[in-house]
């Protein structure tokens, strides 16, 4: 067995405080055109690795003693980690063996029985492969929100990214997610339909958004990775991007089309170009005068510079 590779962190926004627990590296659906998990390897940590991670983390937390050949990286998160949150690597660490999973957060509540909330990326896949029952299962034990990337309403959009799966798929797993009493936030990408597919893929977003009726949305911008294929299409100028304010059309055509119970949307991700928080449908009116404020101007200087604009 191939020695388990820590990750680099990638999380939501959200998760800034949480401590970072990888249980995978990589991501199952390694095939997504644009994303930075392309071609990667999927790793499984072994389960008694982990524990000793965490108890590692409950040594220090309690005692300061550091334990020997632990990852430098154990102790710069938990120097800074508040004991409320932990966030479970990597791409989509719903898809490490159930009862592998089951054991893990066990251990977890064992060690730190204060925790507030566990949370996770995850597939439409990785949801539909468990039962409601399974997924209350986890919900039991406080991995309690789950993170998925729609990327985009449009099937024509998610097929031609690699996304491997469906509009459909996605309002499946969100029910399910719903009933099993989780929390749900959803991820969309401006600019995925490029410019020739930018309405529809807008629109189709808001919609298949709306469906899901997430209880948190956020947009992110398409950042491109060198080395993935999106990048070799748009090399070849057979991928045009959308400017940065054909992004805000899109984020505009997203929260207009937005029919959701009680949701709070934001484009607060470092890759956007313009930072937009509210809750939905309360705030739409707000939240589409600060997008057309920003587009009635087109001032660049509204705008996030490029150079700090990233993943």
């Amino acid at each position: 067995m191939s020695k388990f590779e820590r990750p680099r962190i990638f999380r939501p926004p959200s998760e800034w405080m949480s401590y970072y627990l990888p249980l995978t590296s990589g991501c199952s659906n390694n095939t997504c055109t644009f994303c930075y998990y392309y071609g990667s390897r999927l790793q499984m940590r072994d389960v008694n690795e982990i524990k000793e991670e965490i108890d590692a983390l409950r040594l220090f937390k309690d005692k300061r003693i550091a334990v020997p050949g632990m990852p430098h990286m154990v102790y710069q998160l938990a120097n800074q980690w508040d004991g409320r949150r932990i966030f479970l690597q990597d791409g989509d660490a719903l898809v490490y063996p159930f009862p592998k999973l089951l054991e893990v957060l066990d251990y977890l509540n064992e060690r730190f029985p204060n925790l507030e909330r566990i949370a996770v990326y995850a597939t439409a896949q990785d949801i539909l492969r468990r039962s409601v029952d399974e997924l209350k299962q986890l919900s039991q034990r406080k991995l309690s929100i789950l993170y998925i990337g729609l990327e985009s309403g449009d099937n024509e959009v998610l097929q031609q990214v690699g996304k491997n799966t469906t509009a459909e798929e996605m309002i499946a797993a969100a029910h399910r997610v719903h009933d099993a009493g989780l929390t749900l936030s959803v991820m969309v990408i401006l600019g995925l339909g490029g410019v020739d597919g930018s309405v529809q893929h807008a629109e189709a977003s808001g919609k298949v958004l709306s469906k899901m009726d997430p209880e948190y949305a956020a947009a992110l911008t398409l950042t491109v990775v060198p080395g993935t294929p999106m990048h070799a299409l748009i090399e070849r100028c057979d991928f045009v991007p959308i400017s940065p304010f054909q992004s805000l059309h899109e984020l505009r055509i997203i929260v207009e089309h937005l029919d959701v119970t009680h949701c709070f949307f934001s484009s607060m991700h470092a890759s956007n170009y313009l930072t937009l928080r509210g809750t939905l449908p309360a705030d739409r009116q707000k939240m589409l005068a600060q997008i057309d404020k920003v587009l009635q101007k087109k001032d660049p200087s509204m705008l996030r510079p490029e150079g700090l604009r990233g993943l």
